[in-house]
């Protein structure tokens, strides 16, 4: 259940706020470090939905 909880926060976080996300991981491979693309922030925000289905799942799952 903890973890289904960590992973709903975290999957939170990918959904709404993506950009904190590519600034602690990808920021620092790149010379000007603007803005992450569009097509970054559409697929982290798709794993986020997906790892919130999951951890909804995980959290249903452990409560039986």
């Amino acid at each position: 259940m903890i973890m289904g909880i960590i992973l709903l926060l975290f999957g939170g976080l990918l959904i709404a706020n993506p950009k904190i996300i590519w600034f602690i991981t990808e920021s620092w491979k790149t010379e000007n470090s603007t803005d992450p693309s569009s097509f970054y922030t559409v697929s982290t925000r798709i794993g986020g939905i997906l790892l919130v289905l999951f951890a909804v799942f995980t959290i249903y799952v452990s409560t039986w």
